[in-house]
């Protein structure tokens, strides 16, 4: 498997099935609404249908501090609901969340105090009685937990204790319990979300254990292989509807000279399970995925944002003041979901400032400011922000952003970046004046560090600015 079936920043997939269609969640860290969920009928296709944590209530606004907010949700459909468990590292740690329709809304959450740590996971026993697990910090209870909860409430109903941590490789995390057969079988990822990512399962007649590991452990990893997709693991299994298996995974895209660069954050990958002398095998290649077309055109004619649109820390603040007039504050971005892509924003900076950018954090981005004046360019490395051209330009301008395929150089024809980023603006008769192309490596996560990926957008840098057209395209051509 090559190619995503959700490409961006969409890592820690968790996947559930009701009757003939599959449902997908995503973690989303600080970017706000939180957990995308997607719908599916071919496990290939997704639709993005919004997201759990919508409100305030639900999802405290914070400063967007890169790398925190939520981390690894699980979705799951019980007793006909679906419920999803997650992790705000800001604030009170577990949460649960209840839908009767995965598009929403989701209820208000409850909180399991007493269970530090991240990547929850929710499961049924045969009497019933839900399950939460999880990745625990606790010095007192190190590695993956598990307790009887009521998910109601948050109420523990028994005191934690662990289960399997392992098979010694480094972060045990990402737990996920399911009864098949008459086992209990606890999905791990181990080796931390790097290179060295893989994972792991082992199996109890009972739910407390003890585990057993598999003796084909680690059952999927890519590390210390030249496969062009890395860091695969943190999967979630799911039974078909024609009962065979399935199992979403992240992976990256690393490119360019080693040690080679991801930028558009990890990604969820789909493979096929088959089921020998009661272990799990995986199929990598069972489905084919083409490679998508992700591209779109929003012209903001109605006043009601698309889901793609999220911010740093609380939603995006918008109000329109007509068809194809959308008045901004602060930021509004969204996921760049493709190797080489284009991005274009019409702007109205009459009354303000804004920069269209690509970033993965504040301290590090590339992006054009507009002022009704001029348009400049401007690269953001960490503590070195460097104005590199200008071009004057008006109060309704056109920008554009490619992220270009880079060409080979050097004696031994190497491609040592990921990619170019091309910042332009385009003129009235079609032409683009280019500012300048440069290394993409500086807006990789091997770079900036952290959990999430590239994303697109405008900023309001001051006073009102209205975006009156985005357009991205896959490719760059």
């Amino acid at each position: 498997m090559t190619e995503p079936v959700v490409g961006g920043f969409h890592p820690d997939p968790s996947i559930c099935r009701v009757g003939g269609t599959y449902y997908l969640a995503n973690s989303s860290f600080e970017y706000v609404p939180g957990v995308p969920i997607r719908r599916s009928t071919d496990l290939v296709s997704w639709e993005l249908l919004g997201h759990a944590l919508t409100r305030p209530s639900q999802l405290p606004p914070s400063d967007g501090a890169a790398n925190t907010g939520v981390y690894a949700p699980t979705l799951r459909h019980h007793d006909g609901r679906f419920h999803l468990v997650t992790t705000n590292i800001l604030h009170r740690g577990q949460l649960i969340v209840t839908a009767e329709d995965p598009a929403g809304p989701w209820s208000d959450p409850v909180h399991v105090t007493g269970a530090e740590g991240i990547d929850p996971d929710l499961c049924w026993d045969e009497a019933g009685v839900c399950h939460l697990t999880w990745a625990s910090f606790s010095p007192a209870l190190p590695g993956i937990a598990c307790v009887p909860i009521d998910p109601a409430t948050g109420s523990m109903l028994a005191e934690p204790r662990l289960l399997w941590n392992g098979t010694g490789l480094a972060a045990p995390e990402g737990p996920h319990l399911y009864r098949v057969d008459g086992w209990w079988y606890l999905l791990l990822a181990e080796g931390g979300t790097e290179r060295g990512h893989a994972i792991t399962i082992a199996r109890a007649r009972s739910i407390e254990g003890p585990y057993e590991p598999a003796p084909s452990n680690p059952i999927l990893t890519h590390r210390s292989t030249t496969h062009r997709i890395q860091n695969t693991g943190h999967g979630d299994l799911v039974e078909c509807a024609d009962g065979s298996w399935a199992m979403v995974y992240l992976g990256v895209r690393p490119r360019g000279k080693t040690p080679q660069f991801h930028v558009n954050g990890r990604e969820t990958f789909l493979a096929g399970i088959d089921w020998v002398d009661g272990w799990p095998v995986v199929a990598e290649d069972r489905f084919t995925v083409p490679v998508a077309d992700n591209g779109f055109t929003d012209d903001f004619a109605t006043p009601e944002l698309h889901p793609r649109w999220v911010a740093p820390g609380a939603a995006p603040r918008v109000r329109w003041t007509g068809p194809g007039e959308l008045v901004l504050s602060g930021f509004l971005l969204t996921r760049a979901l493709d190797e080489y892509w284009t991005a274009m924003a019409h702007v109205d900076v009459s009354s303000g400032t804004a920069t269209f950018l690509v970033r993965i954090d504040d301290r590090h981005w590339y992006g054009l400011t507009a002022d009704g004046e001029t348009v400049t360019a401007t690269l953001a490395i960490g503590p070195a922000v460097q104005t590199v051209s200008a071009v004057a330009a008006g109060s309704r301008v056109s920008l554009r952003i490619r992220a270009l395929r880079p060409p080979a150089s050097g004696p031994f024809r190497e491609v040592t970046e990921p990619d170019l980023v091309e910042l332009s603006v385009l003129r009235e008769d079609g032409s683009a004046e280019v500012l300048g192309a440069f290394d993409g490596r500086y807006l990789s996560t091997e770079v900036a560090a952290g959990f999430t990926g590239r994303m697109i957008g405008v900023r309001v840098v001051g006073g009102s600015v209205s975006l009156l057209g985005f357009r991205y395209l896959t490719g760059a051509d």
